[in-house]
């Protein structure tokens, strides 16, 4: 059965059950504090601000996005399927981005991908069914699943932020690779989204006591 992180009870929850998994959870909070509440829209709208925020800093992502929540309204996949790329393009986005969005709206418009369904399945499932939609990647599907659905089994391995964190928290020599980082939180189960959002509290905090400035790269946008 899966928990789902929708209120601050819930994220107590989580965390509680993580530190239960592992004590060593209970040293992060401690030393980084509980980290925020984040939740994003979901359906339609959430999937395409996570894809327009991929590879642009945070205040660009929030310049292109008002941009095109001003231009459409509301913003919802007919509204992009009918857009022609000129116009999604006077917004800020890119090419790529672009053909994304449009291969979603499609995919949703032709019931190959039901985006509010992907609540009843379990983390690895849903996965699988965002990143099977053209240019959802591996790290799109999981902030969804996490910030937009509230999956608290949701593990962005390939983020950069949380493959250091993961290494300060494990005491590793090197940082780990995304295929490394799905063994490593195995015994996190099913707090693995409890488990990222503490652990990017924690890098924030050793970077901050390290003195050096947290820039909004796009691995950190959360």
């Amino acid at each position: 059965m899966s928990f789902f992180i929708h209120s601050e009870a819930d994220l107590d929850a989580a965390i509680a059950g993580l530190v239960a998994a592992d004590p060593r959870f209970g040293e992060v909070l401690s030393r980084a504090g509980r980290p925020p509440l984040r939740r994003r829209a979901d359906g339609f709208a959430g999937l395409a601000s996570i894809v327009v925020s991929q590879q642009v800093s945070t205040a660009s992502a929030k310049a292109i996005w008002g941009r095109l929540t001003e231009a459409f309204d509301p913003l919802d996949h007919t509204a992009v399927l009918r857009a022609r790329p000129a116009r999604l393009a006077r917004a800020g986005l890119s090419a790529p981005k672009i053909r994304t969005l449009k291969a979603l709206a499609k995919a949703i418009d032709r019931s190959h991908i039901d985006l509010p369904a992907l609540i009843d399945k379990s983390a690895d499932e849903a996965h699988a069914a965002l990143t099977s939609l053209h240019g959802i990647g591996p790290w799109t599907a999981d902030i969804y699943l996490l910030f937009c659905l509230g999956h608290a089994d949701a593990w962005p391995a390939g983020d950069l932020a949380l493959q250091e964190a993961t290494r300060l928290l494990l005491a590793l020599k090197t940082r780990p690779t995304t295929k490394d980082m799905g063994p490593l939180a195995e015994a996190w189960r099913p707090w693995r989204g409890a488990a990222a959002c503490m652990l990017w509290t924690y890098y924030r905090a050793h970077k901050q006591r390290e003195g050096a400035p947290i820039e909004p790269t796009a691995t950190m946008r959360r």
